[in-house]
């Protein structure tokens, strides 16, 4: 596939896409219902996503249109165009948290062109370079064990201290891209402390009475329980001997 082509505009694009998520009701494609890694817990009670699942559509020549458009590669935006396109229900692609979101990106792929992915990948062993394939159909996501509250918020207590939180959301996680800091995270997670939910005052107790040693027992928690895709893969080295690496996942899940 051509990476990049700019024969429809972004703003034709953009212009198509929302004309096709109107017409979806239209559409003769069928709906796929995708199991969501947070199992819905993520989001509150009357969130669309909180039964669990997300609908999406086989992806068409359209959208091929979308991932091979110069300006949304360059944005660095173009696999959000393609979810929000091909997304049927009504929700906001950058409101959902990062395993949810990256769900929907695998299962996008196997939509489009099938669960076989072709991978280049290290033999830990020889150091080898080997060709393989991922069955993206064999990918699991971590077990979540967590229910959250009507609002789609977690309880953490430590010492005399009980906090309300949200795992970070796409939206989250680019905003505090340029910034990275732990009271920036904290501040845009942490729901309630104590049960006060005034966002100075929790900025004030995290600035001022949250103890570093809280501060990382709580991120190792979210750490160990957040919805996590796992994207280990078993492959087979040179000599019928098996190793585990990561592989590649994002853009190029779709132009290999």
């Amino acid at each position: 596939m051509s990476r990049m082509t700019d024969r429809l505009s972004s703003k034709e694009i953009a212009t198509k896409a929302r004309k096709q998520y109107e017409d979806k009701k239209f559409s003769k494609l069928p709906a796929v219902a995708i199991e969501l890694p947070s199992k819905g817990q993520a989001y509150p009670e009357e969130h669309p996503l909180r039964g669990g699942y997300i609908e999406m559509r086989y992806p068409t020549a359209y959208d091929e249109d979308i991932l091979t458009n110069a300006s949304y590669i360059k944005q660095g935006v173009v696999l959000d165009k393609l979810l929000e396109s091909i997304c049927v229900t009504d929700v906001d692609i950058n409101d959902l948290i990062i395993a949810d979101k990256e769900k929907m990106l695998l299962s996008a792929r196997i939509l489009a062109y099938g669960p076989e992915y072709p991978v280049t990948v290290i033999d830990p062993k020889t150091q080898k370079t080997l060709k393989r394939i991922v069955n993206l159909e064999k990918i699991q996501s971590k077990e979540f064990e967590l229910t959250s509250d009507a609002n789609g918020e977690f309880e953490y207590s430590i010492d005399d201290i009980t906090l309300k939180f949200i795992f970070p959301t796409s939206k989250i996680v680019d905003n505090l891209r340029d910034t990275n800091t732990v009271s920036d995270l904290m501040n845009n997670i942490i729901c309630e402390v104590n049960g006060d939910r005034e966002p100075a005052n929790i900025k004030e107790f995290i600035k001022f009475n949250f103890l570093s040693k809280q501060s990382r027992q709580f991120r190792d928690y979210i750490e160990s329980h957040i919805p996590t895709l796992i994207t280990e893969y078993e492959f087979e080295g040179e000599n019928g001997s098996t190793f585990t690496a990561g592989f590649p996942f994002g853009p190029d899940l779709f132009w290999s």
